[in-house]
């Protein structure tokens, strides 16, 4: 069996853009019509749907495309869209660096019922007038993004603010029953929470089996399967994010940011991010 393919950058050609969006319309006409290989993103996709027809699967979900739906797939899914005819609406993408550095948290984007990384992932299915809501929203970000509006990425980020909270205001996507999920996504929640609260000063993987009472290889064959990373990638992916807010938005030193994550030598912490994150490293 082959691997999944993953898409790491939102932008193949441009390395540095962390935001695209594109008509759906558009993307069916450039591929001919020809479908996609079920793949993985390392960022956010959003769909918004205004009419199509075919198939949606979202880690061995399938779901039937249709009018008026909007999708949100998280960073690690696997998914593959199946049109049987071209679609409209938008296909928005963005990466984790684009929310820090246009100050949206992480932690609005965790506070949002949509972007479900393990489990079921259904469409939002708005009425008439939410969906329009929403697609002007949209409509905005894509006249953004093809302009040259000055500082239109904090413009772009705005409105995407706006359409995710629109978005979750309106949520008919239906939790997980706990009676249909399985060990393997419980343990992906409890791993998740467990990093939140701890990464700052824990990075080893034995530190994390050994809060959730499970052997390292027993997490790390969980956390792959589920989100296509190893634990260890997962837990230093957390500690690069983190790097990134406190380097945006605090006046901390870089020796400060250091000590911060649970570094003892300031330069293991430069050594850690340049690898991580090619071409940067803190200077002390």
């Amino acid at each position: 069996m082959s691997a999944v393919k993953t898409y790491q950058k939102v932008n193949a050609d441009h390395r540095n853009v962390s935001f695209g969006i594109s008509k759906m319309e558009d993307i069916y006409t450039k591929r001919n019509g020809e479908v996609d290989e079920p793949h993985r993103h390392n960022y956010y996709t959003v769909l918004i749907i205004n009419k199509a027809k075919g198939e949606h699967k979202i880690d061995f979900n399938t779901y039937d495309l249709s009018n008026k739906q909007i999708y949100f797939v998280a960073p690690g899914q696997v998914h593959q869209v199946i049109e049987t005819e071209k679609s409209i609406g938008y296909a928005m993408t963005f990466s984790n660096q684009f929310l820090v550095e246009n100050s949206i948290p992480l932690s609005f984007i965790d506070s949002l019922n949509l972007f479900q990384n393990y489990g079921q992932s259904p469409p939002l299915m708005p009425n008439e007038t939410q969906f329009r809501a929403i697609e002007g929203f949209a409509q905005n970000i894509f006249n953004l993004f093809n302009s040259d509006s000055a500082m239109k990425n904090l413009s772009i980020g705005a409105f995407l603010k706006l359409l995710l909270i629109e978005c979750n205001n309106i949520c008919s996507i239906n939790p997980i029953e706990s009676d249909v999920d399985s060990s393997g996504d419980n343990l992906i929640r409890a791993f998740k929470k467990v990093v939140d609260a701890n990464y700052k000063k824990e990075h080893a993987t034995t530190f994390y089996a050994n809060e959730l009472h499970i052997s390292p290889d027993h997490l790390n064959r969980t956390v792959k399967a589920r989100i296509g990373k190893t634990a260890k990638d997962y837990i230093q992916a957390r500690i690069i994010t983190e790097a990134k807010r406190l380097l945006y938005f605090t006046d901390l030193a870089n020796k400060e940011i250091a000590y911060e994550l649970g570094f003892s030598e300031p330069a293991n912490f430069s050594a850690f991010f340049k690898k991580k994150h090619a071409g940067f490293s803190f200077k002390f």
